[in-house]
């Protein structure tokens, strides 16, 4: 990918009197600027994010700079309140400070000046410097007086993504740090809100509410991200969809504790704020020492779609993104649970084979005394009662099958009885002297020590050399509740999460082609930050297709598809207990890294060729889900029904489903609509025959049934709907892309919790 150009409108390299910066930056990336103010000396701030500003010069820019100046109010200081990437509390700023720590009570509330800063490593100019396709800054600054440096880095990616990172360094006597935060301001326009929230099993459910004078605070005090999250915290017009209205939303890229805000003062100032949370004197910075904060993402668009496709296409350009074809996966848990046994587990293997399985992972339950799980964790040995021969004559088998061999750990975690935890009780976190609170009959394991992480990084390579496994399932069933290191039970969420990245990073520079699916409890640890060193995210423990078509398509405001793990589980949901068709569950498996979690063996004939059937549709649109843009339409009533799918970069094909949730208040749904495609360009519909289910009683006439051929109404024009043959194959219809965005095709009358699953190909001719 091209470099950014570096433009330099007038002005010299060179410095104020004083040495100090004293400049603008403009950098412009994918329709969205990001304009910053850096004169005379002080901390940078954002005059402008949003829509592209064009090619600007340092007039116009200083002219955009003085018209952001709000007036002078009453009662309030006498110089206008200028907002910085990290605020500082001497300025009048009254919204949250970004800087929050002291040292013995001085230092407190620290006046920064900038002494370097760069553009692409450049020195700026006096006047504007401009990144065109984005660029990189840095600015440096001090506080003498309060022995403080910071440094600010600000990146606006090819993709027109901003992300934000502040370092503060300690140069005098202990300083204890509380808060290190970045903010970004947004217009006044934004006023609507926007965040995910959830539970175990039922994660990112989206919320709205009115941005008001106040904090709307979204705080994760897990020690993971957590299932309720807020994931990617908007604002935007009032009204916003999926297909437009402008939102600028934050996420902290983070696996540990973390805050995400959204703050209007009465000033009519508005920010989004984003900070790791600290525990009380977790970071404590002596003569020379520093603590950076996580990266901040800020992510501006015209609607949620636009804003999605900015991250999606960041992380596909990334080097680390997993760019082999994600292989159809079987995951074992609900299929036997604990009750592992050689012969059954290959049965399994030749079962998922002859339905287009490519990867097999074998769940908890393997190691020494792991009969449930009360028992065990932390003994990473295999099971010589359970499993006599190693794990050798299961991973041959698999191997031998042509398929990917996984293997689940939960590194992070321990029982208290477990042979680990009887030999060093001292690598249990715990704090105040006491054993912390279990949860699910498990404790955390230090990971902050050396010699654990050691134990840790030795057991799982032995593994994974001895059988090679391509795949490892992480596993993190436990809030990071009293989570301190002994002896003196320190708070360590922070030195936790690095830990537990430096063995992710070490077991892939050891197995460059292993794979490491980020499960936490299901999807309690999905952020920016761990798909650094994981290729998947294992989006709910919920495997019911109802529950999954919220969780997947909320997921993928974050995540691009290719990471979102779903699975077609078995016909009785394992956590609903509702009963779905075939059709439904692996019709929304489908739109995500499609897999099973179910017993095969079970199975009947019938059901297997159908699951070969939509496991050989997968593969075949596997490359069109994982590298399209993801497209979901605003529909009047999202309680009832669903429309979203995935349209090809060149806009040639594209495949959606029309989910018809529950019963719709009117009868039949009503039209539905396509976006996304060239409006010029002529598609053929089709609606695939594998989610006949879907099809209702009657099917309307743009299905183009063979057994609808010649079936007239009685003015002898238009077509009717009839009742589709079971042998029938949908011709469909073609229309123009801007005709199926504007006018669209009219949804049948399904039945609730089905799928109609939608192919679309651009044809030459009509």
């Amino acid at each position: 990918m091209a470099q950014p150009e570096l433009v330099r409108d007038r002005g010299s390299a060179t410095s104020p009197d004083d040495g100090r910066p004293d400049a603008l930056v403009h950098l412009r990336a994918d329709g969205v600027s990001v304009l910053l103010d850096l004169r005379a000396g002080e901390l940078p701030s954002v005059v402008h994010w949003g829509d592209d500003l064009g090619r600007i010069d340092a007039p116009t820019a200083t002219a955009l700079v003085e018209a952001a100046v709000p007036p002078l109010l009453g009662n309030l200081v006498d110089e206008p309140v200028r907002v910085a990437l990290v605020p500082e509390a001497r300025t009048g700023w009254l919204g949250r400070p970004g800087l929050v720590g002291h040292r013995q009570g001085r230092g407190w509330s620290p006046r920064f000046r900038t002494t370097a800063a760069t553009l692409d490593r450049e020195p700026l100019p006096r006047a504007l410097a401009t990144g065109e396709g984005g660029g990189t800054v840095r600015v440096e600054a001090v506080d003498e007086e309060a022995a403080l440096a910071l440094t600010i880095d600000l990146e606006l990616t090819p993709e027109g993504v901003l992300r934000t990172q502040a370092t503060v360094t300690n140069r005098g006597p202990l300083y204890v740090l509380d808060e290190l935060a970045v903010v970004l301001p947004v217009p006044a326009e934004a006023r609507e809100l926007l965040d995910l929230a959830g539970r175990w099993t039922k994660e990112r459910v989206p919320q709205r509410r009115a941005l008001t004078v106040g904090q709307h605070l979204r705080e994760g005090r897990r020690g993971r991200t957590g299932p309720d999250a807020a994931t990617l915290l908007t604002v935007g017009r009032p009204g916003f969809g999926f297909a437009n209205g402008p939102v600028w939303g934050v996420h902290v890229a983070w696996s540990g504790n973390h805050r995400h805000w959204a703050e209007r003062l009465s000033t009519g100032d508005q920010v989004l704020g984003g900070s790791e949370l600290l525990l009380p004197g977790e970071v404590q910075l002596g003569d020379g020492q520093s603590y950076s904060t996580p990266w901040v993402y800020g992510v501006y668009g015209d609607g949620l779609d636009a804003q999605a496709a900015r991250l999606h296409r960041m992380l596909r350009r990334r080097p680390a993104h997993p760019r082999t074809r994600r292989p159809v996966t079987l995951n074992v848990w609900e299929a036997v649970y604990f009750d592992h046994d050689l012969t059954k587990l290959r049965a399994l293997a030749d079962a998922a084979e002859a339905v287009g399985v490519e990867r097999y992972v074998l769940d908890d339950g393997w190691f020494r005394h792991r009969r449930d799980d009360t028992a065990g964790l932390g003994d990473w040995y295999v099971d010589e009662e359970v499993w006599p021969g190693g794990l050798g004559p299961l991973a041959d088998h698999v191997h031998a099958l042509g398929m990917e061999f996984g293997l689940w750990f939960e590194p992070e975690m321990v029982n208290l009885d477990s042979d680990l935890a009887r030999a060093h009780p001292d690598w249990v976190m715990a704090t105040g002297g006491r054993v912390g609170v279990s949860s699910r009959n498990q404790h955390v394991l230090d990971l902050t020590r050396a010699e654990t992480a050691a134990h840790v990084l030795d057991r799982m390579t032995s593994l994974i050399s001895e059988y090679g496994v391509d795949y490892v399932k992480w596993d993190h069933n436990r809030d990071l509740v009293d989570a301190g290191s002994p002896p003196g039970g320190e708070p360590a969420v922070h030195a936790q999460t690095l830990a537990a990245y430096a063995i992710m990073a070490e077991l892939r520079r050891r197995f460059p082609s292993l794979e490491i699916e980020s499960c936490s409890s299901g999807g309690a640890r999905v952020d920016l930050a761990v798909v650094e060193h994981t290729q998947r995210v294992w989006a709910s423990d919920c495997t019911d297709a109802l529950e999954r078509q919220q969780v997947q398509p909320w997921t993928a405001q974050l995540l691009p598809l290719e990471y979102v793990g779903a699975h077609v589980a078995a016909e009785v949901s394992h956590q609903t207990r509702r009963v779905h068709s075939m059709a439904f569950r692996a019709g929304t498996a489908l739109f995500g890294h499609f897999g099973i979690e179910w017993d095969l063996t079970q199975a009947t004939p019938a059901q297997l060729a159908e699951l070969r059937a939509w496991t050989e549709l997968y593969r075949s649109e596997r490359e069109l889900i994982h590298t399209g843009t993801l497209v979901r339409m605003d529909v009047a009533d999202p309680q009832a029904q669903q429309v979203w799918g995935v349209v090809a970069p060149d806009r040639s094909r594209a495949v959606f489903q029309v989910a018809s949730l529950a019963r719709a208040a009117t009868a039949p749904s009503g039209r539905f609509t396509l976006r996304g495609l060239d409006p010029d360009r002529h598609y053929r519909v089709v609606p695939s025959t594998l989610s006949r289910d879907a099809f209702g009683e009657r099917v309307p006439p743009w299905f183009g049934m063979p057994s609808a051929v010649g079936v007239v109404a009685p003015d002898g024009v238009t077509p009717r709907s009839t009742h589709p043959a079971p042998d029938d194959v949908a011709r469909g219809t073609v229309l123009t892309g801007r005709a199926l965005a504007g006018a669209g095709l009219q949804a049948p009358d399904s039945p609730p919790e089905t799928t109609l699953v939608v192919h679309v190909e651009a044809v030459s001719s009509v």
